[in-house]
């Protein structure tokens, strides 16, 4: 255990291509989507308890969130806990945690982890931490993991590697969301990984990257950051991300720094971003099925019926569909269709009573 390991765990998001099972009042990360008794958020503090001391891990959320957080982790301190008035993706809220966390330990390393992604085999994930804190102490890299892909997925970003006999690689270029024949070509190619979105970096480090790359950002952060720890924190936050702009950590630095790696990782990893991902993820009957309901099923294969354990959900003639009840939506799709969710989402909110659905 090295208590010079921080972890922040980003738990701010609400999940549009999991609604309605994710909503705004619950998002995903605090939900048991597996069933295994224990929702996203508690799965991801457990998984670092081996690794570093309990009080330093973090977790980012929105204020609306924070007595949810603290409801399901409640061996965290108040001051673990770090609430976001408004959201604007990653760079900011990894902006606010590594500032907290210098001012406690400026020899930090710090692991930047979503905390709705499923990890199996952790303890080859714990390892690869391990290792990557290594590399980072020096206090000069900035480390992502990257994941080998195992099949042309067209659901995650890719990272390219220099070729070198290390398993740490530098990183040459990133890479949005493919189409299935540039998935393929990646696949092929064999210097292609999946972006997993988790980061290993000194906390010098990505202060130091976040003032080269996002210079207006670094200059409210720092100007707020004087205020942190104390009873004016709140207000400075707020006036920090009213004028700070939303981007993420990956086109504000990393696609940027020139002291990006990426670690080679082969440990079990999904984002359980989409009702595909979860389908993927579940265990399933003679017919393909993943069931979490009451259910009677007829000549239904390959799709996803999930539901509360006092309605019944009768499905015949389907094949490929997510069948779901959630609360007061009923849903009947495609669950291949990722892209329809948002469409959904999108036009709830153009919906005059939309709001009693999201």
């Amino acid at each position: 255990m090295d208590k010079n390991l921080y972890v922040v765990l980003m738990a701010g998001g609400v999940g549009t291509r999991f609604w309605p099972y994710s909503r705004n009042n619950k998002p995903k990360q605090f939900l048991d989507v597996l069933g295994i008794g224990k929702t996203l958020l508690q799965s991801s503090y457990e998984r670092f308890l081996p690794l570093c001391p309990p009080e330093n891990i973090y977790v980012v959320t929105n204020e609306e969130h924070e007595s949810l957080t603290r409801e399901q982790l409640p061996a965290l301190a108040p001051h673990q806990v770090l609430t976001e008035s408004m959201r604007k993706n990653t760079a900011p809220c990894i902006a606010y945690a590594s500032h907290k966390i210098q001012k406690l330990n400026p020899d930090a390393v710090v692991v930047v982890s979503p905390a709705d992604h499923l990890i199996l085999n952790e303890g080859d994930f714990q390892q690869t931490i391990v290792k990557c804190l290594e590399k980072a102490k020096d206090q000069d890299k900035l480390i992502t993991l990257g994941i080998k892909p195992t099949r042309p997925e067209t659901g995650y970003g890719y990272i390219q590697y220099l070729d070198g006999k290390q398993t740490l690689k530098k990183v040459k270029t990133f890479t949005e969301k493919p189409e299935l024949a540039l998935a393929k070509t990646f696949l092929q190619s064999g210097d292609f990984v999946w972006n997993a979105g988790i980061f290993v970096w000194g906390v010098k480090a990505i202060l130091q990257a976040f003032q080269k790359y996002l210079p207006e950002m670094a200059e409210v952060f720092d100007e707020a950051a004087s205020q942190f720890n104390s009873t004016n924190e709140k207000q400075a936050l707020q006036a920090a991300y009213a004028q700070t702009k939303s981007i993420s950590i990956d086109y504000g630095v990393m696609e940027k720094a020139d002291n990006v790696y990426v670690w080679l990782s082969s440990f079990a990893w999904s984002d359980l971003g989409s009702w595909n991902s979860l389908y993927d993820n579940s265990s399933k009957d003679e017919n393909n099925n993943a069931i979490s309901a009451e259910a009677m099923i007829y000549e239904t294969r390959n799709s996803v019926i999930k539901g509360p354990k006092d309605t019944l959900i009768v499905a015949q003639g389907l094949n490929g569909y997510l069948i779901g009840a959630f609360d007061n939506v009923f849903i009947v799709c495609e669950k291949d269709k990722e892209e329809l969710f948002r469409r959904f989402v999108n036009d709830l909110k153009t919906n005059p009573n939309g709001n009693d659905y999201l």
